[in-house]
Protein backbone atom coordinates (compact mmCIF):
# COMPACT_ATOMS: atom_id res chain seq x y z
CA UNK A 1 0.00 0.00 0.00
CA UNK A 2 1.41 3.20 -1.05
CA UNK A 3 1.17 6.40 1.11
CA UNK A 4 0.46 9.96 -0.50
CA UNK A 5 3.56 12.87 0.81
CA UNK A 6 3.28 16.42 0.52
CA UNK A 7 6.66 17.96 0.35
CA UNK A 8 8.26 21.63 -1.24
CA UNK A 9 10.79 21.42 -3.69
CA UNK A 10 12.77 24.79 -4.89
CA UNK A 11 14.57 24.89 -8.05
CA UNK A 12 16.12 27.34 -10.40
CA UNK A 13 14.25 27.73 -13.87
CA UNK A 14 15.57 30.31 -16.68
CA UNK A 15 12.70 31.66 -18.19
CA UNK A 16 13.16 34.26 -21.03
CA UNK A 17 10.81 37.10 -21.26
CA UNK A 18 9.01 38.16 -24.14
CA UNK A 19 10.95 41.27 -24.81
CA UNK A 20 14.72 39.33 -24.53
CA UNK A 21 12.52 36.59 -26.94
CA UNK A 22 11.73 39.31 -29.38
CA UNK A 23 15.43 40.57 -29.43
CA UNK A 24 17.48 36.94 -29.83
CA UNK A 25 13.93 36.75 -32.87
CA UNK A 26 15.83 39.99 -34.14
CA UNK A 27 19.27 39.43 -33.91
CA UNK A 28 19.52 36.17 -35.62
CA UNK A 29 17.34 37.37 -38.56
CA UNK A 30 18.74 37.98 -41.89
CA UNK A 31 18.94 41.56 -43.07
CA UNK A 32 16.10 40.68 -46.08
CA UNK A 33 14.21 38.33 -42.71
CA UNK A 34 14.89 41.29 -40.54
CA UNK A 35 13.11 43.84 -42.60
CA UNK A 36 10.09 41.85 -43.69
CA UNK A 37 9.75 41.00 -39.48
CA UNK A 38 9.72 44.90 -39.52
CA UNK A 39 7.18 45.58 -41.80
CA UNK A 40 4.62 43.18 -40.72
CA UNK A 41 4.84 44.50 -37.50
CA UNK A 42 3.99 47.72 -38.67
CA UNK A 43 0.58 46.26 -40.43
CA UNK A 44 -0.42 44.69 -37.40
CA UNK A 45 0.68 46.64 -34.34
CA UNK A 46 -1.49 50.34 -34.59
CA UNK A 47 1.15 52.03 -32.60
CA UNK A 48 4.08 51.68 -35.08
CA UNK A 49 4.65 54.06 -38.02
CA UNK A 50 7.13 54.13 -40.71
CA UNK A 51 9.06 57.49 -40.64
CA UNK A 52 9.46 58.53 -44.35
CA UNK A 53 12.26 60.49 -44.64
CA UNK A 54 12.94 62.15 -48.28
CA UNK A 55 15.80 61.51 -50.16
CA UNK A 56 16.75 65.28 -49.91
CA UNK A 57 16.65 65.14 -45.84
CA UNK A 58 19.38 62.64 -46.11
CA UNK A 59 21.06 64.57 -48.62
CA UNK A 60 20.99 67.40 -46.38
CA UNK A 61 22.00 65.47 -43.59
CA UNK A 62 25.16 64.42 -45.24
CA UNK A 63 25.58 67.74 -46.61
CA UNK A 64 25.83 68.97 -42.93
CA UNK A 65 28.53 66.09 -41.66
CA UNK A 66 25.57 64.00 -40.48
CA UNK A 67 27.15 60.71 -40.45
CA UNK A 68 24.85 58.10 -39.25
CA UNK A 69 25.48 54.75 -39.58
CA UNK A 70 24.13 53.03 -42.45
CA UNK A 71 24.10 56.58 -44.62
CA UNK A 72 26.98 55.76 -46.45
CA UNK A 73 26.93 55.03 -49.88
CA UNK A 74 28.11 51.71 -51.27
CA UNK A 75 31.19 54.04 -53.59
CA UNK A 76 34.20 52.47 -52.08
CA UNK A 77 37.33 51.93 -53.46
CA UNK A 78 39.65 49.40 -53.33
CA UNK A 79 42.53 48.16 -50.80
CA UNK A 80 44.69 50.28 -53.05
CA UNK A 81 42.33 53.10 -53.18
CA UNK A 82 42.37 52.95 -57.22
CA UNK A 83 38.86 54.19 -56.99
CA UNK A 84 36.55 52.28 -59.61
CA UNK A 85 39.00 50.34 -60.88
CA UNK A 86 39.13 48.57 -57.64
CA UNK A 87 35.70 48.46 -56.85
CA UNK A 88 34.13 44.77 -56.10
CA UNK A 89 31.86 42.49 -58.43
CA UNK A 90 27.97 43.72 -56.93
CA UNK A 91 26.76 40.21 -58.73
CA UNK A 92 28.63 39.06 -55.89
CA UNK A 93 25.42 40.32 -54.12
CA UNK A 94 23.13 37.49 -55.51
CA UNK A 95 22.82 34.13 -53.85
CA UNK A 96 24.19 31.25 -56.05
CA UNK A 97 21.67 29.14 -57.63
CA UNK A 98 21.28 25.13 -55.66
CA UNK A 99 21.75 22.74 -58.47
CA UNK A 100 20.74 19.44 -58.60
CA UNK A 101 24.50 18.56 -58.93
CA UNK A 102 25.22 20.62 -56.05
CA UNK A 103 23.13 19.20 -54.01
CA UNK A 104 23.78 16.00 -54.43
CA UNK A 105 27.61 16.56 -54.13
CA UNK A 106 27.12 17.80 -50.81
CA UNK A 107 25.37 14.90 -50.06
CA UNK A 108 28.28 12.88 -50.84
CA UNK A 109 30.64 14.62 -48.52
CA UNK A 110 28.74 12.91 -45.33
CA UNK A 111 29.43 9.35 -46.63
CA UNK A 112 33.01 9.28 -46.19
CA UNK A 113 33.52 7.56 -49.19
CA UNK A 114 37.20 6.22 -50.25
CA UNK A 115 38.67 9.04 -53.17
CA UNK A 116 38.24 6.26 -55.69
CA UNK A 117 34.04 5.87 -54.80
CA UNK A 118 34.23 9.71 -54.27
CA UNK A 119 35.44 10.49 -57.87
CA UNK A 120 33.58 8.12 -59.51
CA UNK A 121 30.31 8.91 -57.75
CA UNK A 122 30.95 12.20 -58.92
CA UNK A 123 30.79 11.54 -62.45
CA UNK A 124 27.93 9.62 -62.39
CA UNK A 125 26.58 12.91 -60.79
CA UNK A 126 27.74 14.68 -63.99
CA UNK A 127 26.34 12.01 -66.11
CA UNK A 128 22.93 12.80 -65.46
CA UNK A 129 20.34 15.42 -66.87
CA UNK A 130 18.00 17.85 -65.86
CA UNK A 131 15.65 15.15 -64.60
CA UNK A 132 17.89 13.21 -62.53
CA UNK A 133 18.27 10.51 -64.94
CA UNK A 134 21.38 8.81 -66.09
CA UNK A 135 20.92 8.48 -70.09
CA UNK A 136 24.49 7.15 -70.84
CA UNK A 137 25.39 3.71 -70.24
CA UNK A 138 28.33 2.53 -68.00
CA UNK A 139 30.45 1.40 -70.95
CA UNK A 140 30.36 5.22 -72.36
CA UNK A 141 31.07 6.44 -68.56
CA UNK A 142 34.08 3.61 -67.87
CA UNK A 143 35.59 5.62 -71.30
CA UNK A 144 35.58 8.70 -69.59
CA UNK A 145 37.42 6.97 -66.49
CA UNK A 146 40.44 4.92 -67.17
CA UNK A 147 40.98 1.75 -65.48
CA UNK A 148 37.46 2.38 -63.95
CA UNK A 149 36.09 -2.18 -63.93
CA UNK A 150 31.71 -2.30 -64.61
CA UNK A 151 31.73 -3.53 -61.55
CA UNK A 152 33.22 -0.16 -59.30
CA UNK A 153 30.93 1.73 -62.01
CA UNK A 154 28.07 -0.20 -60.61
CA UNK A 155 28.89 0.27 -57.13
CA UNK A 156 28.88 4.28 -57.60
CA UNK A 157 25.81 4.11 -59.29
CA UNK A 158 23.90 2.07 -56.25
CA UNK A 159 25.68 4.67 -53.95
CA UNK A 160 24.47 8.00 -56.13
CA UNK A 161 20.93 5.92 -55.72
CA UNK A 162 20.89 6.45 -52.31
CA UNK A 163 20.91 9.78 -52.29
CA UNK A 164 17.94 12.43 -52.34
CA UNK A 165 15.75 12.78 -53.76
CA UNK A 166 14.40 8.91 -53.83
CA UNK A 167 14.53 7.59 -57.21
CA UNK A 168 17.35 10.25 -58.64
CA UNK A 169 20.24 8.67 -61.43
CA UNK A 170 17.55 5.74 -62.44
CA UNK A 171 18.23 4.70 -66.01
CA UNK A 172 14.66 4.34 -67.10
CA UNK A 173 11.15 5.32 -65.74
CA UNK A 174 10.90 1.49 -64.15
CA UNK A 175 13.84 1.90 -62.27
CA UNK A 176 13.11 5.42 -61.17
CA UNK A 177 9.85 4.36 -59.78
CA UNK A 178 11.12 1.12 -58.56
CA UNK A 179 13.90 3.06 -56.27
CA UNK A 180 10.97 5.55 -55.03
CA UNK A 181 8.67 2.13 -53.87
CA UNK A 182 11.78 0.14 -52.34
CA UNK A 183 12.20 3.05 -50.51
CA UNK A 184 9.06 3.08 -48.59
CA UNK A 185 7.69 0.90 -45.95
CA UNK A 186 7.14 -2.51 -46.98
CA UNK A 187 4.02 -2.26 -45.12
CA UNK A 188 2.52 0.44 -47.31
CA UNK A 189 -0.64 -1.00 -48.67
CA UNK A 190 -0.38 -1.74 -52.03
CA UNK A 191 3.59 -1.47 -52.11
CA UNK A 192 4.35 -4.96 -53.41
CA UNK A 193 1.88 -4.88 -56.02
CA UNK A 194 2.62 -1.69 -57.62
CA UNK A 195 6.16 -2.89 -57.65
CA UNK A 196 5.65 -5.74 -59.33
CA UNK A 197 3.49 -3.62 -62.03
CA UNK A 198 6.45 -0.97 -62.24
CA UNK A 199 8.99 -3.47 -63.08
CA UNK A 200 7.24 -5.44 -65.56
CA UNK A 201 3.81 -4.42 -66.58
CA UNK A 202 4.40 -0.89 -67.06
CA UNK A 203 3.64 -0.54 -70.62
CA UNK A 204 0.06 -1.67 -69.69
CA UNK A 205 -0.52 1.01 -67.43
CA UNK A 206 0.83 3.46 -69.91
CA UNK A 207 -1.48 1.58 -72.45
CA UNK A 208 -4.24 1.74 -69.82
CA UNK A 209 -5.67 -1.54 -70.38
CA UNK A 210 -6.50 -2.27 -66.68
CA UNK A 211 -8.31 -5.11 -68.19
CA UNK A 212 -4.88 -7.28 -69.28
CA UNK A 213 -3.52 -5.81 -65.68
CA UNK A 214 -6.28 -7.83 -63.94
CA UNK A 215 -5.99 -10.79 -65.88
CA UNK A 216 -1.81 -10.98 -65.87
CA UNK A 217 -1.80 -10.02 -61.88
CA UNK A 218 -4.87 -11.98 -61.09
CA UNK A 219 -5.57 -9.61 -57.87
CA UNK A 220 -8.45 -7.96 -56.67
CA UNK A 221 -9.91 -4.61 -58.69
CA UNK A 222 -9.45 -2.97 -55.30
CA UNK A 223 -6.21 -4.15 -54.90
CA UNK A 224 -5.44 -2.94 -58.13
CA UNK A 225 -6.66 0.46 -57.73
CA UNK A 226 -4.71 1.05 -54.60
CA UNK A 227 -1.53 0.16 -55.99
CA UNK A 228 -2.23 2.41 -59.41
CA UNK A 229 -3.29 5.40 -56.75
CA UNK A 230 0.26 4.73 -55.36
CA UNK A 231 1.87 4.68 -58.43
CA UNK A 232 0.15 7.92 -59.30
CA UNK A 233 2.22 9.39 -56.12
CA UNK A 234 5.44 8.86 -57.09
CA UNK A 235 7.82 11.39 -58.95
CA UNK A 236 8.86 10.51 -62.89
CA UNK A 237 11.26 13.33 -62.83
CA UNK A 238 13.08 13.31 -59.25
CA UNK A 239 15.21 15.59 -60.12
CA UNK A 240 13.70 18.35 -61.96
CA UNK A 241 12.51 20.22 -58.38
CA UNK A 242 16.07 19.96 -57.02
CA UNK A 243 17.46 23.36 -57.74
CA UNK A 244 14.33 25.50 -58.67
CA UNK A 245 15.95 28.92 -57.92
CA UNK A 246 14.31 32.34 -57.08
CA UNK A 247 16.58 35.15 -57.29
CA UNK A 248 17.42 36.21 -53.64
CA UNK A 249 19.82 38.99 -53.04
CA UNK A 250 22.10 38.90 -50.21
CA UNK A 251 21.50 42.38 -48.42
CA UNK A 252 25.25 43.30 -46.40
CA UNK A 253 24.27 43.92 -42.62
CA UNK A 254 27.66 46.22 -42.25
CA UNK A 255 30.03 48.33 -45.03
CA UNK A 256 33.74 47.75 -44.21
CA UNK A 257 35.54 51.02 -45.95
CA UNK A 258 39.19 51.54 -45.34
CA UNK A 259 39.50 55.56 -44.70
CA UNK A 260 42.90 57.19 -43.77
CA UNK A 261 44.54 54.16 -43.45
CA UNK A 262 41.83 52.63 -40.92
CA UNK A 263 39.07 50.12 -41.64
CA UNK A 264 36.08 51.21 -40.03
CA UNK A 265 32.73 49.45 -40.09
CA UNK A 266 29.20 51.02 -40.62
CA UNK A 267 25.78 49.31 -40.48
CA UNK A 268 23.54 49.53 -43.14
CA UNK A 269 20.70 50.74 -41.67
CA UNK A 270 19.59 52.39 -44.99
CA UNK A 271 17.71 49.07 -45.87
CA UNK A 272 15.37 48.88 -42.95
CA UNK A 273 12.28 50.74 -42.62
CA UNK A 274 12.43 53.65 -40.26
CA UNK A 275 10.15 52.45 -37.70
CA UNK A 276 8.69 54.45 -34.83
CA UNK A 277 5.93 54.70 -32.39
CA UNK A 278 3.13 56.76 -33.43
CA UNK A 279 3.23 59.49 -30.41
CA UNK A 280 -0.55 60.71 -31.34
CA UNK A 281 -1.69 57.01 -30.85
CA UNK A 282 0.20 56.94 -27.49
CA UNK A 283 -1.23 59.95 -26.16
CA UNK A 284 -5.04 58.98 -26.84
CA UNK A 285 -4.65 55.56 -25.19
CA UNK A 286 -3.05 57.85 -22.49
CA UNK A 287 -5.89 59.77 -22.30
CA UNK A 288 -8.32 56.76 -22.66
CA UNK A 289 -10.59 56.06 -20.05
CA UNK A 290 -12.01 52.73 -21.00
CA UNK A 291 -11.63 49.70 -19.29
CA UNK A 292 -11.12 47.15 -22.20
CA UNK A 293 -7.73 48.38 -23.37
CA UNK A 294 -5.72 45.84 -22.28
CA UNK A 295 -4.99 45.08 -25.83
CA UNK A 296 -3.99 48.42 -26.72
CA UNK A 297 -1.32 48.30 -23.81
CA UNK A 298 -0.23 45.32 -25.00
CA UNK A 299 -0.04 46.64 -28.55
CA UNK A 300 2.22 49.89 -27.16
CA UNK A 301 4.59 47.72 -25.08
CA UNK A 302 5.42 45.80 -28.23
CA UNK A 303 6.19 48.75 -30.03
CA UNK A 304 8.22 50.23 -27.88
CA UNK A 305 10.25 46.66 -27.32
CA UNK A 306 10.80 46.75 -30.46
CA UNK A 307 11.87 49.69 -31.35
CA UNK A 308 14.87 49.04 -28.47
CA UNK A 309 15.46 45.74 -29.88
CA UNK A 310 16.07 46.86 -33.12
CA UNK A 311 18.51 49.08 -31.85
CA UNK A 312 20.01 46.98 -30.15
CA UNK A 313 20.48 44.63 -32.94
CA UNK A 314 22.42 47.39 -34.49
CA UNK A 315 24.53 47.84 -31.84
CA UNK A 316 25.49 43.95 -30.99
CA UNK A 317 26.33 43.79 -35.20
CA UNK A 318 28.48 46.93 -35.07
CA UNK A 319 30.57 45.84 -32.39
CA UNK A 320 30.52 42.01 -33.07
CA UNK A 321 31.86 43.64 -36.70
CA UNK A 322 34.29 45.85 -35.36
CA UNK A 323 35.97 42.94 -33.47
CA UNK A 324 36.03 40.79 -36.16
CA UNK A 325 37.41 43.57 -38.57
CA UNK A 326 40.16 44.60 -36.20
CA UNK A 327 41.34 40.73 -36.25
CA UNK A 328 41.15 39.48 -39.16
CA UNK A 329 42.72 43.30 -40.28
CA UNK A 330 45.43 41.41 -42.66
CA UNK A 331 42.45 40.09 -44.69
CA UNK A 332 41.39 43.12 -45.81
CA UNK A 333 44.90 44.11 -46.79
CA UNK A 334 46.10 41.01 -47.94
CA UNK A 335 43.39 38.70 -49.23
CA UNK A 336 42.36 34.84 -48.28
CA UNK A 337 46.34 33.71 -47.33
CA UNK A 338 46.42 36.42 -44.21
CA UNK A 339 43.15 35.03 -42.71
CA UNK A 340 44.03 34.20 -39.17
CA UNK A 341 42.57 31.77 -36.67
CA UNK A 342 39.39 32.94 -35.10
CA UNK A 343 36.60 31.21 -32.73
CA UNK A 344 33.19 32.72 -31.56
CA UNK A 345 34.59 32.20 -28.49
CA UNK A 346 37.81 34.77 -28.59
CA UNK A 347 34.72 37.42 -29.71
CA UNK A 348 32.37 36.79 -27.29
CA UNK A 349 34.95 36.85 -24.67
CA UNK A 350 36.39 40.59 -25.94
CA UNK A 351 33.32 41.92 -25.96
CA UNK A 352 31.76 40.52 -22.67
CA UNK A 353 28.64 38.46 -24.57
CA UNK A 354 27.60 35.33 -24.45
CA UNK A 355 29.35 32.76 -27.22
CA UNK A 356 25.53 31.86 -28.66
CA UNK A 357 24.94 35.78 -28.57
CA UNK A 358 28.12 36.38 -31.30
CA UNK A 359 26.87 33.02 -33.20
CA UNK A 360 23.96 34.60 -33.53
CA UNK A 361 25.18 38.36 -34.64
CA UNK A 362 26.91 36.17 -36.76
CA UNK A 363 24.47 33.57 -38.44
CA UNK A 364 22.95 34.89 -42.47
CA UNK A 365 24.80 37.94 -42.01
CA UNK A 366 26.91 39.31 -45.09
CA UNK A 367 29.77 41.96 -45.04
CA UNK A 368 30.53 43.97 -47.80
CA UNK A 369 33.97 44.73 -48.12
CA UNK A 370 36.81 46.27 -50.99
CA UNK A 371 36.70 42.40 -51.74
CA UNK A 372 33.60 41.91 -52.28
CA UNK A 373 30.48 40.13 -49.87
CA UNK A 374 32.00 38.31 -47.50
CA UNK A 375 29.53 35.96 -45.14
CA UNK A 376 30.67 36.71 -41.46
CA UNK A 377 31.04 33.43 -41.02
CA UNK A 378 33.43 32.89 -43.18
CA UNK A 379 36.11 34.86 -40.91
CA UNK A 380 35.95 32.07 -38.18
CA UNK A 381 38.28 29.14 -39.01
CA UNK A 382 39.92 26.59 -37.03
CA UNK A 383 43.12 27.04 -35.87
CA UNK A 384 46.15 24.45 -37.55
CA UNK A 385 49.75 24.50 -36.29
CA UNK A 386 52.56 25.07 -37.60
CA UNK A 387 56.14 23.77 -37.47
CA UNK A 388 57.49 27.45 -36.44
CA UNK A 389 54.99 26.80 -33.43
CA UNK A 390 52.78 29.67 -34.70
CA UNK A 391 49.29 28.77 -36.06
CA UNK A 392 47.22 28.99 -39.14
CA UNK A 393 43.29 29.00 -40.27
CA UNK A 394 41.52 26.41 -42.63
CA UNK A 395 40.84 29.31 -44.95
CA UNK A 396 44.71 30.20 -45.44
CA UNK A 397 45.21 26.31 -46.30
CA UNK A 398 42.24 26.22 -48.60
CA UNK A 399 44.08 29.46 -50.90
CA UNK A 400 47.04 28.01 -50.41
CA UNK A 401 45.88 24.55 -52.04
CA UNK A 402 43.84 26.38 -54.52
CA UNK A 403 46.84 28.50 -55.77
CA UNK A 404 49.01 25.47 -55.82
CA UNK A 405 46.69 23.58 -58.11
CA UNK A 406 46.21 26.82 -60.38
CA UNK A 407 50.03 26.65 -61.03
CA UNK A 408 50.48 22.73 -61.30
CA UNK A 409 51.13 21.09 -64.80
CA UNK A 410 48.23 19.71 -66.13
CA UNK A 411 50.25 17.00 -68.02
CA UNK A 412 51.63 15.93 -64.17
CA UNK A 413 49.24 17.00 -61.95
CA UNK A 414 49.79 17.49 -58.14
CA UNK A 415 48.27 14.70 -55.57
CA UNK A 416 46.88 15.01 -52.23
CA UNK A 417 50.47 13.43 -50.81
CA UNK A 418 52.49 16.61 -52.84
CA UNK A 419 49.89 19.04 -51.86
CA UNK A 420 50.72 17.91 -48.37
CA UNK A 421 54.42 18.41 -48.57
CA UNK A 422 54.11 21.36 -50.15
CA UNK A 423 52.34 23.00 -47.40
CA UNK A 424 54.43 21.09 -44.93
CA UNK A 425 57.62 23.26 -46.61
CA UNK A 426 55.50 26.67 -46.00
CA UNK A 427 55.51 24.97 -42.66
CA UNK A 428 52.09 23.99 -42.31
CA UNK A 429 51.19 20.60 -41.01
CA UNK A 430 48.34 18.54 -42.33
CA UNK A 431 47.39 15.24 -42.71
CA UNK A 432 47.00 14.05 -45.79
CA UNK A 433 43.24 13.31 -45.57
CA UNK A 434 42.56 16.94 -44.32
CA UNK A 435 43.89 18.11 -47.88
CA UNK A 436 41.63 15.63 -49.29
CA UNK A 437 39.04 16.64 -47.21
CA UNK A 438 39.87 20.59 -47.90
CA UNK A 439 40.04 19.89 -52.16
CA UNK A 440 36.23 18.39 -51.58
CA UNK A 441 35.09 21.13 -50.34
CA UNK A 442 36.45 23.47 -52.74
CA UNK A 443 34.75 21.32 -55.52
CA UNK A 444 38.38 20.27 -57.17
CA UNK A 445 38.40 17.08 -59.04
CA UNK A 446 40.90 14.48 -58.27
CA UNK A 447 44.44 14.18 -59.57
CA UNK A 448 43.44 11.74 -62.48
CA UNK A 449 40.91 13.82 -63.54
CA UNK A 450 43.10 17.20 -63.57
CA UNK A 451 45.41 15.67 -65.86
CA UNK A 452 45.67 17.20 -69.21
Amino acid sequence: MSNSVLGLRLKQQLTLTPRLQQSVKLLQLSALECVQELHQAITQNPFLEESLETADTRSEAQDNGADEPGQADLDFSGPSGNGADDAPDWTEWTAAPSTLRGALREQLLLLGLTERDHVLANLIIDALDEDGFLRQSLEELATLAPGAAASELETALRIVQTLEPTGIAARDLSECLSLQLQAMDRETRGCELALDIVQNRLALVASRDNTRLLEALRCPEEELRVAMELIRSLDPRPGSKVGTFEPRAIVPDVIVRKEKKRWVVTVNSAIYPRIRVNQQYADYFRQARDGETALLAQHLQEARWLVRNLEQRFLTIQRVAEAVVARQRNFFEYGDLAMRPLTLREIADELGLHESTVSRATSHKYMATPRGVVAFKRFFSRQLATTSGGSCSATAIRALLREFIAAEDRRNPLSDVQLTELLADRGVKVARRTVTKYRRSMQLPAVDFRRA
